[in-house]
């Protein structure tokens, strides 16, 4: 009787440890899921808000393919009426290193820009016990300019007096379901080749938001303030407001912009035109971007 006594007891302690320690496992899985279902929904779907970039960067193995075209026309006589007078474009590849860190490279026509970036998430919006507010992308660019025709006269062959550089902390949040704010204090260093009273160091905060209309179509906007702008020359703030329309792995831009370029030291710097309705102040903006997932298709194969 002793040894069932003694048996029965140990079934019973064993079975006691045994439904703790599910009780534990149970708890570890419920927080795993909780904190898994933490992060808030991107606050912009796109790599771009819509001349400059947002806080999103591209996943771990999926290349973005990214182009962009302005449209504009010319002042006076010279203009058509039926079709837009001047166009650029710029092509850019955007890769995932890693769910936090991005790189691209693009090519502009207009200006004969060459650019490269590094895109670096440091916080993602989460909402609960860990309660992170705002997203956080860090950007760091840099530009060469190739045009021998530039629009700065003392443009010299140096290579160096030729790249420039800018520097992005961009903040975001979500703020509804439907609508999400960016702001993006902004440094940007240029020599430009104009004279000696101009600054080769610029200061800019820039302000984007997103208003979603439906599940595929948002409306967004974007504008940039340079504290000090060129003085040999009049600038203006860029500005934009658009639409986004979302195709699956295909996401396409609509918008209307005064700026004609697309990289940041130069849209920030160089605006030439005010945003309204004279030619060729207002511009027509098209971007498209394709996304291609390589890691997948190397695991398929």
């Amino acid at each position: 009787m002793k040894i069932k006594k003694t048996v029965i007891a140990c079934l019973l302690l064993l079975g006691s440890v045994q439904m703790s320690t599910a009780q534990d496992l149970l708890e570890i899985l419920n927080k795993e899921q909780k904190s898994a279902t933490n992060y808030v929904p991107p606050a912009f779907k796109m790599t771009r808000v819509a001349f400059g970039h947002s806080t999103e960067v591209r996943s771990k193995g999926v290349l973005e393919l990214f182009t962009a075209t302005r449209f504009w026309n010319l002042p006076g006589d010279r203009s058509q009426s039926f079709a837009a007078d001047k166009m650029t474009t710029r092509i850019a590849l955007e890769y995932g290193v890693s769910d936090r860190l991005s790189f691209g490279m693009g090519g502009t026509t207009f200006d004969g820009l060459f650019d490269s970036y590094l895109k670096y998430k440091l916080w993602s919006q989460q909402k609960g016990e860990k309660s992170v507010p705002f997203n956080i992308t860090l950007l760091q660019t840099g530009s060469y300019n190739s045009s021998s025709g530039s629009i700065y006269s003392g443009l010299s062959g140096d290579f160096s007096e030729r790249l420039a550089f800018t520097s992005q902390v961009l903040v975001s949040r979500r703020m509804t379901s439907k609508f999400s704010l960016q702001l993006a204090p902004t440094f940007v260093h240029k020599p430009l080749g104009v004279p000696n009273q101009d600054n080769k160091n610029f200061f800019a905060l820039g302000f984007g938001a997103r208003y979603k209309l439906g599940p595929h179509l948002a409306l967004v906007s974007e504008y940039y303030r340079t504290f000090n702008p060129i003085d040999s020359f009049d600038t203006y703030d860029p500005f934009a407001i658009g639409v986004n329309w979302e195709l699956g792995d295909i996401l396409i831009q609509l918008m209307l912009t005064n700026t004609r370029n697309m990289v940041e030291d130069t849209f920030i710097t160089q605006t030439r035109n005010n945003f309204n309705f004279k030619d060729p102040n207002l511009h027509f903006g098209f971007n498209a971007t394709y996304v291609f997932h390589l890691s997948n298709t190397l695991k398929n194969k």
